[in-house]
């Protein structure tokens, strides 16, 4: 459980059983986390939104916590988790919801709102800003910007390669990464220059006071999460992306037509991952009705826990609007 008051359903979509964390009564707000997260994240805008007079529900993403853990890279498409996120909504909101996404949820977000319209009256996205689909995967673009150095989604693709590193300590393989893409590490860290042989964790400090917005108990959340379900389905969700791109070609260029947002941290490593490019300079630029961006000073990419009173005030502008 997230916090008290906080209810457990489990949510069935065919095979697949989906834990959600559930609180509050009125118009439903879904949150959908990234990687490598899980419901857990949004407590604060759980207890927060609850408060308001929303029901307000946050799920473990197939692959992660609770949820059903399919081995294989073809369950951890777009088209399977975004059917995921269309049975929450149906199961909790009567067939409709506001959805708000952060890191990987952003674009499992905004893929709901565009297959299932009908399904999404509005999307906040947290962290990665909406980029309609252009003429390749993303994969062939990283392959093609860093063929001379480190990428970690590239790194991803070798099956089993990521799993072991992050595995064979959880903790500190777990604190390293939300140390280096919070708004307290040394500008630069994750992003720097690395062989394209290198692996995940190299160069990336274990701090030995990690930063307010995490408390132990948070980080044993996500250990003993992690140690229960592996990595091997979080990680297939960036395996999965050249089937994306297969199997949704009618999505090329299209505009994001319900009410959105974006919210994003100022120190966020994601803003700087196309190189030369700075994809928070204009966050609405896909979307057909946007509502405006927040940019968080000194903030990193784990925006609704390093800062969450900021996000939720945010979050709430932007509901007001609708």
């Amino acid at each position: 459980m997230i916090d008290q008051g906080v209810e457990l359903v489990s949510v069935e979509n065919g095979p697949i059983t989906l834990k959600v964390a559930v609180a509050g009564l009125g118009p439903l707000i879904l949150c959908v986390h990234g990687w490598p997260e899980l419901a857990y994240s949004w407590r604060h805008q759980v207890e927060h939104f609850a408060a308001r007079g929303y029901r307000v529900a946050a799920l473990d993403v197939r692959g992660y916590g609770g949820s059903s853990k399919p081995r294989e890279v073809a369950d951890y498409t777009l088209r399977e988790l975004t059917s995921d996120v269309a049975a929450v909504i149906d199961a909790l909101g009567d067939g409709k919801a506001v959805v708000f996404g952060h890191d990987w949820g952003a674009p499992i977000s905004w893929t709901t709102a565009l297959l299932y319209p009908g399904k999404v009256s509005a999307v906040a996205l947290l962290s990665v800003p909406y980029v309609p689909l252009g003429g390749m995967s993303f994969i062939d673009m990283m392959q093609a910007l860093y063929k001379d150095r480190f990428f970690y989604q590239l790194y991803f693709q070798d099956e089993g390669a990521a799993e072991a590193e992050m595995e064979a300590d959880l903790r500190s393989s777990l604190r390293k990464v939300y140390f280096a893409w919070s708004g307290s590490a040394p500008a630069g860290m994750w992003a720097a220059r690395k062989p394209p042989d290198a692996r995940l964790l190299d160069g990336l400090t274990d701090p030995q006071q990690f930063p307010a917005w995490m408390t132990g108990h948070d980080l044993d959340v996500y250990v003993e999460a992690f140690r229960a379900g592996g990595f091997r389905g979080p990680l297939n969700r960036y395996r999965a992306q050249d089937i994306d791109y297969a199997e949704s070609k009618e999505l090329i260029g299209k505009s994001l037509a319900q009410p959105s947002c974006f919210i994003g941290g100022e120190r966020d490593m994601a803003r700087a991952l196309i190189p030369g490019m700075d994809l928070y300079a204009d966050p609405g630029v896909g979307c057909a009705d946007f509502r405006g961006s927040t940019i968080l000073p000194g903030i990193g990419h784990w925006v609704q826990q390093e800062a969450p009173d900021e996000t939720n005030a945010a979050l709430e502008r932007f509901l007001a609007t609708l």
